[in-house]
């Protein structure tokens, strides 16, 4: 059995082995919540790297045992918008690996989509879109909060997620009528 106590106790003490347990009890599931914020998984992946070092090193400010899964979502969180911040210069500069040729998908039946495709259309989003997209209608931030922690306008988050989800719509209306071959 996970005891969350035990286990921030040890990680206050550098106990490897239970940094280690934490890091594999946690790292797939906030590698999902990396990739929604980086440009790929290598990106991501060293977003979780960072946010592990985070929590590791400031552990003691996970004050009860009961919020600590919380407090590390944050804590991962916060370290991809650090990320995205850091990373605004290079916004406008494109990996040629990255560019590709626009390709014919199957034909949908109905109006179901699978998460690897609604997850596909909201990686395609511009960045800024995608990451007010993901803080507001993922992880449950509140246009005040994402403006603070992204240093733009409330209006400006606002307008962004209602842009992202127009952009949502188009794709996944494009997505339903592509033909198949």
């Amino acid at each position: 059995m996970f005891d969350e106590k035990k286990i921030i106790e040890l990680i206050l003490k550098n106990d490897r082995k239970a940094q280690k347990e934490l890091y594999q009890r946690f790292a797939a599931a906030f590698l999902g919540i990396c990739i929604r914020y980086a440009n790929d998984k290598s990106d991501a992946e060293n977003i979780l790297q960072d946010g592990f070092i985070k929590i590791f090193k400031n552990i003691k400010q996970c004050k009860k045992a009961s919020s600590l899964t919380s407090w590390m979502k944050r804590t991962i969180v916060n370290t991809a918008i650090t990320h995205y911040r850091k990373n605004l210069k290079y916004k406008f500069n494109r990996n040629i690996d990255a560019i590709q040729e626009n390709r014919f998908a199957e034909k949908k039946d109905d109006s179901d989509f699978t998460i690897s495709e609604l997850m596909g259309v909201i990686k395609k989003l511009p960045r800024g879109y995608r990451v007010v997209f993901n803080l507001y209608a993922i992880e449950g931030y509140k246009h005040k909060e994402i403006a603070k922690l992204l240093n733009i306008d409330i209006s400006t988050s606002k307008s962004q997620y209602s842009r992202a989800k127009k952009i949502i719509r188009e794709k996944l209306e494009i997505l339903k009528k592509v033909p198949v071959f």
